[in-house]
């Protein structure tokens, strides 16, 4: 943002000087011309910066994980209300809303936040299967859930930091909470993936060190999900995945031969 500031500055420094020595419609058209320049070297530096690991996505209008992120998402949003009432009331604030706002603060105006809030979660959260503490296969919990329990799944862990890293002042449209499906053990597992400059960043309960996108082996991206709804990434792009993860044997088929 601030090249495309400074460029504009020195477009509108040319066009001064134009009117200055008497030729105000060419001083018009130069303007044109520069910020039409500015706009397109813009956009074209926005389109070079990949998206989450490099391949397109399509948004879905229906579908059982677009009902499950619905839902989360307006648990999300009850969860927000109540601590911002505890900002302006700390007095009656809820423990679980007192050990979130304290992640929060842990990582607030560090320039290592993500990588805080992403070790304070895993560290905040048991792993446990949502069979052993529901009764259910599958069950997704705002974050408050979370950290009232103690305990949750990968999606669990995703979505307590999804919420804690955008109330630290990560923008949303950096933020995506992914499902993959990992190849290796043959199950879909959720991380958040956030946006760092021009790379993407993945922070997984099952580790503390952040990986890039890029640096993930053996895994096929299935959806990113955000405030926008959710976006399944394209059949053409996950055939291209799926053709290169079959060309790194498993750990599992080495010891087998």
């Amino acid at each position: 943002m601030s090249i495309r500031i400074a460029a504009r500055g020195l477009a509108a420094l040319s066009v001064f000087l134009l009117a200055a020595f008497g030729n105000p419609g060419g001083a018009r058209a130069q303007w044109q011309i520069n910020v039409a320049a500015i706009d397109l070297g813009a956009a074209l530096h926005a389109q070079s910066v990949p998206d989450l690991f490099g391949l397109d996505s399509v948004a879905l209008a229906r579908g059982e994980i677009l009902t499950k992120w619905n839902r989360v998402a307006a648990e999300i949003a009850a969860d927000r209300d109540v601590l911002r009432r505890c900002r302006e009331a700390a007095v009656t604030c809820p423990a679980p809303a007192q050990k979130l706002l304290a992640v929060i603060a842990e990582g607030q105006g560090r320039e290592g936040r993500i990588g805080t809030i992403n070790r304070a979660i895993n560290l905040a959260i048991k792993p446990m299967s949502d069979l052993a503490q529901w009764g259910v296969i599958d069950r997704w919990s705002a974050p408050l859930e979370t950290l009232g329990s103690g305990r949750g799944d990968c999606e669990d862990y995703a979505i307590a930091k999804y919420v804690a890293l955008g109330e630290a002042g990560i923008g949303e449209n950096d933020l995506r909470l992914v499902i993959v499906r990992d190849l290796s053990l043959g199950e879909d597992h959720a991380m958040l993936a956030v946006r760092d400059g021009e790379k993407w960043l993945l922070l997984d309960n099952r580790r503390l060190v952040l990986l890039e996108d890029g640096e993930l082996q053996r895994v096929e991206p299935l959806f990113a999900l955000n405030r926008d709804g959710v976006r399944e990434f394209t059949p053409s792009a996950l055939a291209d995945e799926r053709t290169a993860a079959a060309t790194v044997p498993s750990s599992l088929a080495e010891t087998a031969q």
